[in-house]
């Protein structure tokens, strides 16, 4: 256990930024149109970056600007902790444990944010299934890429929470 605590900082950012590049470079919805009359089914991905930022023709919601949002300032925060302990003062080493806990809470949130956007992407650019019928049905859903980036996002905030909770847990 103490050596997953000394790594802890270091795994957590890992797993943060790769999180981040899993939402930037991936795509984070699938649309499935089907059509009983024209015979067959088409699929097509929404790219992380249109969810996050917007794009041509798509709305900029919530959910995708939460995740970026969250994951960066988790990052920034994981390596202000990971960093001020270098400098060997106290009061350094104190602020650090609570800018880990303040990245673990933005790692978490980002990766609980990536659950809600499908929600969130309707909300501001349609409706999530369609059906006209037998001319054309449709749906959405996230794409596996995003649910592994926000269980990696989630996971890193678990570890940058781990030497906060040894640290409450050796007090008693």
């Amino acid at each position: 256990m103490k050596t997953v605590l000394k790594f802890a900082g270091v795994i957590s950012l890992v797993a943060g930024v790769a999180a981040l590049i899993l939402f930037l470079t991936t795509p984070g919805l699938n649309y499935t149109a089907s059509s009983q009359i024209l015979g067959g089914s088409t699929t097509s991905q929404i790219a992380g970056q249109t969810l996050i930022f917007g794009g041509e023709n798509i709305a900029i919601n919530w959910a995708g600007l939460g995740i970026f949002i969250a994951l960066v300032c988790g990052l920034v925060l994981l390596f202000c902790g990971f960093i001020l302990p270098i400098a060997n003062a106290k009061a350094a080493k104190k602020f650090a444990g609570l800018l880990n806990f303040l990245a673990a809470c933005g790692l978490i949130a980002a990766g609980v944010f990536a659950f809600f956007i499908i929600p969130a992407f309707t909300s501001v650019n349609g409706s999530a299934s369609f059906d006209f019928g037998t001319i054309l049905k449709g749906e959405y859903s996230i794409t596996f890429t995003w649910i592994i980036a926000a269980i990696v996002a989630i996971a890193g905030g678990v570890f940058a929470l781990l030497p906060t909770v040894a640290n409450l847990s050796s007090k008693k």
